[in-house]
């Protein structure tokens, strides 16, 4: 027992001083990748050794399905990848000769900002890396300026709006002069394409130019919308319009969606009816079937019937035939029997004749 725990003793600290001769070199700090563009994502062994027979694994330990790329066997085994990475990945099969495990990831997106951990593990030990992700998105769209509406003051509600921001990206109003404006509302939302802002104000007609305006450090994107009493009124003009034209195409929308919807319901019931008149049909069909089975049962009925009722009269003739050939044969019999008296009344009579002879 003794030399049993010594032994697994032994084998233990083989592998932690086999672990312990290896490190793998990672970024201290975060790293940044652009979006839409290609990245690098570090990792190799040190002191530089082959990892060809080992296994390498990226995975991002905050996602629920983690895998980015798995190299194994001497080959990729990405069957089980993040569907978000399928088709970006690399590993270079030469470099790993080196030590090297870094991974290639192509045409970046904002949803790939996150943890990475790079593993890798061979029989008798393993060592693991972090590397930080920060995507920029910077080629943001230019900011887009709507009308909202106007009210009975001569004010007019004005939205801008841009997207594909990251990180979040600072928007802002300003006047003709340059001056500052505060936004009524604000709002920002992220998805996979990155950070989208939108902030709505209300102006007067009389403020003549606004601007809007979206930065992200170095990067600048501006918009300008003219609010000038001149061109107010045609806007106004327009608005309505565009109101009575979109509830016109609401309205048309709807009757389209009734009229479509009544067409569907009529299809519906014409094949409804279809269906259950071919059902009629079956069934009459299966009926009449069934009519005539019953007919040709009935005729081999009477034909049974008439072949019992010819069998009951042959039965019944030959019944008199027999009753008549036993009164022929009782008659025949008397008859025989009436024979065999006279024959021996004459056979006495030739008997008493020989002895008077005689006398």
């Amino acid at each position: 027992m003794k030399l049993i725990f010594l032994t697994l003793l032994v084998i233990i600290g083989i592998t932690d001083s086999r672990s312990e001769q290896y490190e793998v070199v990672e970024p201290a700090d975060t790293v940044f990748a652009l979006a839409g563009e290609d990245f690098i994502l570090p990792c190799s062994v040190k002191p530089n050794i082959s990892v060809v027979d080992m296994r390498v694994e990226w995975f991002r330990p905050d996602l629920k399905n983690s895998l980015v790329h798995l190299y194994e066997d001497h080959d990729d085994r990405n069957t089980n990848q993040s569907q978000s990475y399928r088709e970006r990945t690399k590993l270079n099969h030469q470099e790993l000769q080196r030590g090297n495990a870094s991974l290639k990831l192509s045409s970046v997106q904002v949803s790939d900002e996150g943890r990475y951990k790079c593993l890798i593990q061979s029989k008798s030990w393993s060592v693991n890396a972090t590397v930080n992700v920060r995507v920029e998105a910077v080629a943001g769209s230019p900011p887009v300026i709507t009308v909202d509406g106007f009210d009975h003051s001569e004010r007019l509600h004005l939205q801008c709006e841009s997207e594909g921001w990251n990180p979040e990206p600072d928007l802002e109003w300003l006047d003709s002069e340059g001056v500052r404006l505060s936004s009524e509302t604000t709002e920002m939302q992220r998805n996979t394409d990155g950070f989208s802002v939108k902030h709505t104000i209300t102006v007067q007609h009389r403020d003549d130019k606004i601007h809007c305006r979206v930065k992200l450090k170095h990067h600048m994107l501006e918009t300008l919308i003219v609010t000038s009493s001149k061109s107010f009124n045609p806007w106004r003009t327009s608005i309505i319009l565009s109101s009575i034209a979109v509830v016109l195409i609401v309205i048309a929308g709807i009757l389209l969606a009734a009229f479509v919807r009544k067409t569907r319901e009529h299809d519906e019931l014409q094949n409804e009816n279809t269906g259950k008149k071919q059902e009629r049909d079956e069934l009459q069909t299966e009926t009449s079937r069934k009519q005539q089975e019953c007919d040709e049962l009935q005729k081999e009925k009477d034909r049974i019937q008439q072949e019992l009722n010819k069998q009951k009269e042959e039965n019944r003739k030959q019944r008199e035939n027999n009753a008549r050939l036993q009164n022929e044969n009782q008659k025949i019999k008397r008859e025989r029997d009436e024979l065999q008296k006279e024959k021996n009344r004459i056979q006495q009579v030739l008997n008493k004749q020989k002895e008077k002879s005689k006398q």
